[in-house]
């Protein structure tokens, strides 16, 4: 296809997407107008940008970047660190934190994402499961929702310490939850067993909606800051928030008993991570308005995605079925190709650590596997489906998918 050609399709379907477009802006404003009212309460000043070093007793900026992400995901207490490696670290700590010998956990929305299989049930690894935690898991019904009196029965059976909600898809073909209907999941378990602890693993999911988990009931709500709440900006790190008593024994999974939150230094500073914060309204905007375009364009030219169009995301990944094996690895080579870092290396599928399948994943990124900037991935299996996320700029998401139909229309 001409590149004039492909340019007037991604206009037509940005024009047929201009409904969900507002509200996705409606939601950002407000976002962002809870973002900087958190700033201005919390009075951030340039000297919480600093850092620390040693021991890190009495490091204003990070002490203070746990108040300011507690304020804004509306939860008593949090964990912002440089020091947690990714989210399925911040996942770890989470469930290590909380859970010991004889405990139950039970997953209600099915199999979790893929590299927390050997944490949860790998076996002589120190995973859960060895060290004595119960875990079960309910599926999912066909439609993705929620099996409530599987859950009902489970829970009256095993009285679980934990139950564990993935809000994002992961690697199956569903959508993602909304907060409204993770609050449901929260108070229905709550009904049963007031003291169970709800714990959701946000990945994909902040700012998309107005409300975070925290603000409907869950207990503990964890993601990772080189997706969205890092706005872009955040070079590593995770974040875990909470009710009190949740953060307190999660820190001293973090650290060590003895020492909690009064340690952990970090010599760098810590103004990208509240740059990134104050970014990410906005940020996480761009890669929803790019989400919505993208499946507006592959539903145009024959293929299913994920959510559908015409309704609104619950996070930035848009799912999109190809019919082989073939055609995901070239469209992930493709969002390499349009990427501005490393647009010339050509990604294959390998085996990657922590995933069960080959894994393709496109990621020409500034931070590296950074997935609130446009990248996609897959794990080569049927059904072939990649996972299109991100784009700091709408701008970019627009370009990438004119050029990407190019070659595939």
């Amino acid at each position: 296809m001409e590149y004039f050609q492909a340019e007037k399709i991604v206009e037509e379907c940005e024009e047929a997407a201009q409904k969900e477009f507002k509200k996705i802006q409606a939601v950002a404003l407000k976002n962002q107008a809870k973002v900087l009212r958190a700033f201005r309460e919390n009075r951030i000043a340039a000297m919480h940008f600093q850092g620390s070093t040693g021991y890190g007793y009495d490091d204003i900026g990070r002490d203070t970047l746990n108040k300011l992400f507690a304020n804004v995901f509306g939860s008593e207490a949090a964990i912002v660190s440089p020091l947690i490696a990714n989210g399925t670290h911040a996942i770890s700590l989470v469930l290590y934190g909380l859970l010991k010998r004889g405990d139950g956990m039970l997953s209600i929305s099915g199999k979790a994402y893929d590299t927390l299989d050997e944490v949860i049930c790998g076996k002589d690894n120190g995973s859960l499961v060895d060290i004595g935690v119960n875990y079960k898991q309910i599926e999912l019904t066909d439609d993705g929702d929620f099996r409530w009196e599987e859950i009902r029965t489970a829970l009256l059976r095993e009285k679980p310490k934990v139950v564990y909600v993935q809000r994002s898809k992961g690697y199956l073909w569903r959508d993602a939850f909304s907060v409204e209907r993770i609050g449901e999941a929260a108070k229905f378990v709550k009904e049963i067993y007031p003291d169970v602890l709800v714990v959701v693993d946000n990945c994909y999911g902040e700012f998309v909606q107005e409300r975070e988990p925290t603000e409907v009931g869950a207990d503990v709500c964890v993601g990772s800051l080189i997706k969205n709440p890092g706005g872009g900006i955040a070079p590593t790190g995770g974040y875990i928030c909470g009710t009190q008593a949740c953060i307190d024994s999660i820190a001293k999974r973090l650290t060590a008993p003895s020492l909690g939150l009064e340690v952990g230094s970090y010599l760098p500073g810590y103004l990208p991570f509240y740059e990134g914060l104050f970014l990410a309204p906005s940020t996480v905007k761009n890669a929803l308005l790019g989400s919505v375009l993208a499946g507006y364009v592959f539903e145009k030219i024959g293929f299913e995605t994920m959510p559908k169009t015409g309704s609104m995301p619950y996070d930035i990944i848009k799912s999109i079925r190809f019919r082989t094996p073939e055609q995901l690895i070239s469209f992930c080579q493709k969002i390499q190709r349009v990427s501005p870092v490393d647009s010339y290396v050509v990604p294959e599928a390998w085996d990657m650590p922590g995933y069960p399948h080959p894994v393709i994943m496109a990621a020409g990124t500034f931070v590296q596997g950074a997935s609130l900037e446009l990248s996609a991935d897959g794990t080569v299996r049927e059904p072939y489906v990649a996972y299109l996320q991100g784009g700091l700029t709408y701008e970019h998401c627009k370009l990438a998918l004119t050029e990407i139909l190019c070659d595939l229309a």
